[in-house]
């Protein structure tokens, strides 16, 4: 094995993207990622980047002007792109996830709309489901949409949206009234287009201010209020209201599938750094890395990064296969973001007192790493969905 995290099995289109991507990485996003991350700068030349090798319509159809390439292809990519720079991922993550479930759950006419606009990355995509008093609980939402003839009129604060103000088109989760025994059976997502920005970007809809984070930087985060903002009725996903938890959840999926690859770029990019750094520090006369306690370390590292990439394609590929894959996903996060955030670590104290230098890189991923324990859903989350995966396989009969 020559390299980590390599993929069996791949088309040779597969392999020339990923060489791409790459490339790209190596060139246009580690040389300059220090800088923009530490002015908190939005990566405007690489996004432009993205667009012209097609990497927003990677996995839209080409029937809409897209690639038409998988999510293991997507996932591979995410990948690369958080090897260099986890933000410039983030870029992309919400636009891939709202594409998803615009191609899987839309009506025709909202596909002929959206999505050619979205493979070209003029319209980029976000989505929001929390709100500032509520976080996994998504059945418990309270912004609410309410029928006023032909549209809907939209009230309540949500929260967390990567993205908020550089999309300009946002897939909202609100409560309708459908009258359903279960709260879940009463969420509806709408489709909000908006111009980019902060402020009050269209009559009641107000996009605040970039909220001010540890790491992550560059993409925004942002919170979205609505004060009675009126939308028309055709802008539901899917033309049917009371679907939207089914919705977000298929596309939540995709995101965890995400935050694993993401989890898997910084963890190889942290191993990069330590190996190399383990064999041109010396101490007691050789290079550290021929000290036992570091080449252990390097030893654990690695196939940490290992068995994380080999969940992580697993899960994408059961998700291209149709199958239902939420215990894989969850599983692949799991691992993926807790190993990310150990070799990260242990990275860092190879370093020594360098790694706590803002001039090395390895001060960043500490900061960037956490991210991944809490986006799409805690630790705590993906163990609730796989014990309860495992129930329903396992339960006891008769």
């Amino acid at each position: 094995m020559a390299r980590l995290a390599q993929t069996a099995g791949l088309t040779e289109i597969q392999q020339d993207i990923l060489s791409t991507v790459r490339a790209f990485v190596d060139k246009e996003i580690i040389p300059h990622a220090q800088a923009l991350e530490h002015g908190d700068s939005y990566p405007a030349d690489i996004v432009e980047g993205m667009k012209e090798m097609g990497l927003f319509g990677l996995t839209i159809p080409e029937a809409y002007g897209g690639l038409g390439e998988s999510l293991l292809t997507y996932a591979l990519v995410v990948e690369e792109i958080a090897r260099g720079w986890m933000s410039v991922s983030g870029v992309i993550n919400t636009h891939f996830i709202v594409a998803h479930m615009v191609k899987q759950h839309a009506t025709e006419a909202q596909k002929q709309d959206l999505l050619p606009r979205m493979a070209t990355g003029d319209l980029r995509g976000s989505f929001s489901m929390s709100e500032p008093e509520l976080g996994s609980d998504v059945a418990a939402i309270r912004t609410r949409a309410e029928r006023d003839g032909e549209d809907f009129v939209i009230n309540g604060q949500k929260m967390w949206l990567t993205n908020g103000g550089t999309s300009n088109l946002t897939a909202v989760l609100v409560r309708t009234d459908e009258g359903a025994p279960k709260p879940h059976q009463n969420l509806t997502t709408f489709l909000v287009e908006k111009p980019t920005g902060y402020g009050e970007v269209l009559p009641g809809l107000k996009v605040p201010g970039k909220i001010d984070k540890m790491g992550y930087k560059g993409v925004d985060t942002t919170e979205m209020v609505f004060d009675d903002f009126r939308i028309g009725a055709d802008k539901i996903l899917g033309g049917e209201s009371g679907k939207g938890f089914a919705h977000m959840m298929d596309g939540v999926e995709v995101g965890r599938v995400n935050v694993a690859a993401r989890a898997c770029g910084i963890a190889i990019r942290a191993f990069e750094l330590a190996v190399n750094y383990a064999q041109q520090r010396s101490t007691f006369g050789k290079p550290i890395a021929q000290h036992q306690a570091i080449a252990f370390k390097l030893a654990e590292m690695a196939t940490k990064v290992e068995a994380a990439h080999l969940m992580m394609v697993n899960a994408a590929r059961l998700k291209d296969s149709g199958a239902r894959n939420d215990v894989e996903a969850g599983m692949a996060k799991l691992i993926a973001s807790e190993y990310c955030v150990e070799v990260t670590q242990e990275s860092f104290r190879i370093h020594g007192g360098y790694g706590y230098s803002k001039e090395y890189e390895i001060e960043r991923l500490m900061r960037e790493a956490p991210f991944l324990l809490i986006g799409e859903g805690t630790s705590e989350i993906q163990k609730t969905i796989i014990s309860r995966g495992l129930l329903r396989d396992y339960g006891l009969r008769g």
